[in-house]
């Protein structure tokens, strides 16, 4: 009689150990104890009768048979994945499209326009899968896709959708009762926010760049207020506690629905290599829920300007 495999889920339990070498922190990762993982790795050396591991007081190594076990469960749980998740896709029919996005695109831009969408196309189901993670097209359950990058995907469509134009913006309030805002210098009596973010040696714009930009050359960003996040940036402006930078199209409706206010009309923009790009796979280019979502925002995204002078 051929040897019984282990199953899936004593795979998974496999595959994170031999990668963490470590118990504890496999557990932590699989959402199970140290002892539960170790009595599923003890489960599959039984059943295999093979020794995967050697272990002493203080570390813990693959044995040879190991090694090979771990190349190939990898293998045969990323094979499995997008097994299902093909599976998935062919099941679920043709009128539903998930679409994988940010947080702050899907709050600050999306969801302020889908119900147009929503009206024109009627036999398109939408869902949203919100999240930071990139999402592989092919292990994942989506369809599509917007994501900040280079728009260097290999096997995926790529458009940009619009310029990021980076602005000052603070509330009303701070504005009327705050120090007058007449010139850039008048912001050095208030607390300045932006974001720290640094990719390929692009940086995204802070205060120092912009009053570089303003023609002031002796600001000093010591005193300034670095998020990791634009949501925390703008939310400060929000609420009046801050001038922050912000991109433009991401605050737009606060600016138009007087939420925000810009005390200066100029804006640098990001360097061109990063933008927001809608992706999909080139495989399916053609289908009708693609092609229809992809007229759409790109009509939509060219309706979105910022003033660039920098």
């Amino acid at each position: 009689m051929p040897r019984l495999l282990p199953g899936t889920r004593a795979l998974r339990t496999f595959e994170a150990a031999a990668r963490h070498l470590n118990f504890t922190r496999a557990a932590d990762e699989l959402g199970l104890t140290p002892a539960a993982v170790s009595h599923q790795v003890k489960e599959i050396e039984d059943q295999l009768d093979l020794v995967l591991f050697t272990r002493t007081s203080r570390t813990m190594r693959l044995t040879e048979a190991g090694t090979v076990l771990h190349e190939a469960s990898i293998d045969a749980l990323d094979l499995l994945n997008r097994a299902v998740s093909r599976a998935r896709k062919v099941t679920r029919g043709t009128a539903l499209l998930k679409v994988t996005l940010d947080a702050q695109f899907a709050t600050k831009w999306l969801m302020r326009r889908i119900d147009d969408f929503r009206g024109q196309r009627p036999g398109i189901e939408l869902r949203f899968d919100i999240t930071y993670d990139v999402r592989d097209f092919e292990r994942d359950d989506v369809d599509i896709g917007i994501r900040f990058g280079t728009g260097r995907y290999p096997g995926l469509c790529a458009h940009r959708l619009f310029d990021n134009i980076i602005i000052p913006v603070c509330s009303p309030a701070l504005l009327a009762s705050g120090p007058p805002l007449n010139e850039p210098r008048d912001l050095f009596r208030h607390t300045l926010a932006h974001i720290e973010w640094s990719r390929q040696g692009v940086t995204w714009p802070n205060w120092s760049m912009w009053m570089q930009a303003a023609g002031v050359d002796d600001f000093d960003d010591s005193r300034t207020l670095v998020f990791g996040s634009s949501t925390d940036a703008t939310q400060a402006a929000l609420d009046g506690n801050a001038v922050a930078l912000a991109d433009f199209a991401m605050v737009a409706n606060d600016l138009s629905q007087g939420r925000l206010v810009r005390p200066f009309e100029l804006g640098i923009k990001v360097a061109p290599e990063f933008a927001y790009f809608l992706v999909y796979p080139e495989a399916v280019k053609d289908d009708a829920r693609i092609a229809a979502f992809r007229e759409w925002l790109l009509e939509e995204a060219g309706k979105t300007h910022g003033t660039e002078k920098a």
